[in-house]
């Protein structure tokens, strides 16, 4: 396996701790735009889909034109980042999610929506897959990186609850346009003060590791498999249209692969798999997002369809689950990481996580939400041992070179744990539901028998997690 040669850290490790710290607030405030974005829109789908007069099979394409673009970049993204400064990658990816907003908010037919989605997803890709890298270069120190990667997951958590609350109340106060307008003035001001603040780093070129068709296969092969991935609840997992363009996209995934391992400046080099971290908490990154992801749509359609609760409602509800995450990531888990190790903390988090859904797989149809839905949301608690723990495992074994990759790579197994967790728990609770309802069932109760089997398979995707993090995983050393 040939390697490239090392590049310059792209910040130096010994800037000033007030300039690291503000660096730090600037990506926070990026990644809180981006991810207040992600889920701002799903709460105002309806509202969008009256306007617009889009069916709800061409509704899906407002969350999946960003999901594609987002998904399938962030390798590419990351890997440039290395290659020509991950400022500059940051600061452009934050510029074109702004513009895009803008073109989202004026859209007044479905077309110009759904391609000024997949333009976000592009600059979601170029801001997101370079900022943990990023912070994985300001923070060198074990305990102070601990912190910021838990400031970091706070922001996320944070930006997901503001989204669900913030977008139910603009929906019904104002209209749909506004959850896109409020993106502008933290995009700009994001941007502005990324210029300012964020050092200036030089990555060694395009011609040190310019793997064109790498990069095209890479591509084409998430982006693809997303695209199938999403498809699936529609067309059926064992549709023609699904095992077809599925076995494409692992085609093309293994002609990647067989190109990494041959080419002189991979765009994902291979050695980053030999260790055993990387490896590992990106396999548990994917069981993990992918039961959590789906949890969180799966609980609101169950709010929203057997309860009756309203948009603005539902966010409200599912908020102490939110703070609670941002909470211990902030408070707790970089104390408790210095302390323990992350791989005992991460352990911890996936078994609080397992509880949380393990609590939803007898869920009544008449739930009260303090007996039956509140203890699951501070449960899920967990969720903010396992986010920072895992990003510092999964980054662990990137070097400087590589911190961008390792950083899009993280993120790209996030984002394809998503996508697949929505689309395997709304499909079997779809199928469930549909079969009871068929046999007579009242709409309630056969709504509730689906996402009963949703919960249970999440719950089942989390013990497969814990057990590969306990089997695989391993506390880095501490310097």
């Amino acid at each position: 396996m040939t390697t490239h040669a090392p590049a310059a850290p792209p910040t130096a490790p010994t800037a000033p701790a007030r300039s690291r710290t503000l660096a730090l607030a600037v990506l926070c405030a990026g990644m809180l735009m981006i991810i207040l974005d992600g889920s701002i829109v799903t709460v105002a789908l309806p509202a969008i889909q009256d306007d617009l007069h889009f069916s709800p099979a061409d509704l899906t394409w407002t969350v999946n034109a960003y999901l594609i673009a987002f998904g399938g970049l962030l390798l590419l993204a990351g890997r440039l980042g290395d290659l020509i400064g991950r400022k500059r990658v940051f600061v452009a990816g934050l510029a074109l999610f702004t513009a895009a907003s803008l073109l989202c908010a004026l859209a007044t037919g479905q077309g110009m929506l759904i391609a000024a989605r997949f333009l976000q997803g592009i600059g979601g890709a170029m801001a997101s897959s370079v900022s943990l890298g990023m912070i994985v270069t300001l923070f060198p120190e074990p305990r102070e990186r601990g912190r910021a990667i838990g400031a970091f997951s706070f922001v996320g958590a944070a930006g997901a609850s503001i989204g669900q609350v913030l977008g139910g109340v603009l929906t019904e106060a104002l209209d749909w346009h506004w959850i896109f307008l409020i993106n502008l003035p933290l995009g700009l001001t994001a941007a502005l003060l990324a210029v300012r603040v964020l050092e200036a780093d030089r990555g060694p070129g395009l011609r040190a590791g310019a793997d064109a068709l790498g990069a095209a296969l890479i591509t084409a092969a998430l982006m693809l498999g997303i695209y199938t991935i999403v498809g699936a609840a529609g067309h059926g997992w064992a549709s023609a249209r699904t095992l077809g363009l599925g076995a494409l996209s692992l085609a093309l995934l293994a002609c990647f692969l067989l190109r990494q391992a041959r080419a002189a400046q991979p765009l994902l080099p291979l050695r980053m798999f030999r260790s055993r971290n990387v490896s590992g908490a990106n396999l548990v990154q994917i069981l993990t997002i992918s039961g959590m992801f789906g949890f969180q749509i799966i609980v609101a359609l169950y709010m929203q369809q057997v309860l009756r609760y309203g948009a603005a409602a539902t966010g409200l509800a599912m908020l102490p689950a939110a703070v609670a995450i941002g909470a211990v990531s902030l408070l707790l888990s970089a104390r408790l990481s210095a302390r323990f190790g992350e791989r005992g903390v991460l352990l911890a988090g996936l078994a609080l996580l397992l509880a949380a859904l393990g609590l939803l797989v007898r869920l009544p149809t008449d739930a009260d939400y303090v007996v039956h839905l509140l203890p699951t949301m501070l449960l899920v608690s967990g969720g903010g041992l396992v986010l920072s723990t895992l990003a510092v495992l999964g980054m662990s074994g990137a070097g400087p070179q590589d911190a961008g990759t390792a950083s899009g790579l993280f993120n790209t197994t996030q984002q394809v744990g998503g996508a697949l967790g929505v689309a395997v728990l709304t499909t079997l609770a779809g199928g469930r539901t549909a079969a009871l309802t068929a046999a007579g069932h009242p709409a309630a109760e056969a709504l509730t028998a689906g996402f009963r089997l949703a919960f249970a398979v999440a719950a089942g995707l989390l013990a497969v997690a814990l057990l590969l993090a306990a089997a695989v995983l391993r506390s880095p050393a501490r310097s």
